[in-house]
């Protein structure tokens, strides 16, 4: 059966809740090179990246049962993704060379593209802490809002506009930008909305805390 392609996130939801296993297809195929996308900048290789996209949807099929629709499902999806990427980084050899994983070309743009697509940012975005890296690509090139980066990952508002400008710093130093201020100076505003805790209750995955301790979903 086709599903329709008007259908928003929320309908194919409820219609694979109710038992229809192609509303999960479309939603996968609606959503994997987003995932990938997000994949790869936070592990910086191809193989690693599908890898983990294969793991978050995984995930997603397991818990998307539970899912009671109190963030939206790309957020919710999200923190899926960003918890498989943690769970790979865990496992990664320590003496890895970014510069191999480097070797094959970057993914395809997607909408939210920016100059984070660049070689050079790309090996920048590795060199910063992992929990710098997840907040930077869900805001500057997810585009999500400060409001659904903080959903996302299960921390304050605050924490993220604190991990955003920690990690321009960090990056701009890791480009050889002269420390923070060339980066901070260019930072675009923050968006001032109210934030919300997320609820375990409603069958969204634990919160990732970080490469070292953030849970699987």
């Amino acid at each position: 059966m086709t599903i329709p392609s008007a259908e928003d996130d929320r309908t194919l939801v409820r219609r694979f809740q109710a038992g229809e296993d192609d509303a999960f297809v479309e939603l996968m195929r609606r959503h994997e090179g987003r995932v990938y996308n997000l994949a790869y900048r936070m592990l910086g290789g191809p193989e690693e990246a599908r890898d983990a996209a294969q793991d978050a949807f995984l995930a997603c099929y397991r818990n998307l049962g539970r899912f009671r629709g109190e963030s939206s499902f790309t957020t919710w999806l999200h923190r899926v993704a960003v918890n498989a990427c943690y769970d790979v980084l865990r496992r990664r050899h320590p003496t890895a060379s970014l510069d191999e994983e480097l070797t094959e070309p970057a993914p395809a743009p997607d909408h939210a593209d920016r100059a984070v697509l660049a070689a050079d940012i790309q090996r920048g975005l590795l060199k910063i802490p992992a929990e710098f890296r997840a907040v930077l690509i869900l805001f500057e090139v997810q585009d999500l809002s400060i409001e659904d980066v903080a959903t996302a990952l299960g921390i304050p508002a605050g924490t993220v506009k604190s991990r955003l400008h920690r990690g321009r710093v960090a990056l701009g130093r890791a480009l050889g930008a002269g420390g923070g201020s060339a980066v901070a100076s260019t930072e675009p505003p923050f968006e001032q909305r109210p934030t919300r805790t997320p609820d375990p209750a409603a069958g969204e995955p634990a919160a990732p805390a970080g490469p070292s301790k953030g849970p699987n979903p």
